[in-house]
């Protein structure tokens, strides 16, 4: 089980953004996030969205820098991926 994180280059709210995943489930996700003080709102469905500032402290915490393809590759071996058709309520 890994706790992964990208690059912080998504732009929002004035900021760049990572995104926070697990490998393998919610439950050591939320544990991981509630222990290095991302808040519960940064949730979308199956990833945190995580700002800039944050991403030093996280690696160090433990989270495994990933470029944005291998992230998405294992969340969605993880069977956690939530897709574009499922956010859409479709």
């Amino acid at each position: 089980m890994a706790i992964l994180i990208d690059d912080p280059r998504w732009p929002a709210h004035g900021r760049l953004w990572a995104h926070l995943v697990s490998d393998d489930n919610l439950d050591e996700l939320h544990a991981f996030a509630e222990a290095n003080g991302i808040p519960r709102r940064g949730f979308d469905r199956d990833h945190y969205d995580v700002p800039d500032e944050a991403h030093a402290r996280l690696v160090a915490a433990g989270a495994r820098h990933v470029d944005g393809h291998t992230l998405v590759r294992s969340l969605i071996a993880s069977g956690l991926r939530v897709t574009m058709r499922e956010r859409r309520g479709r």
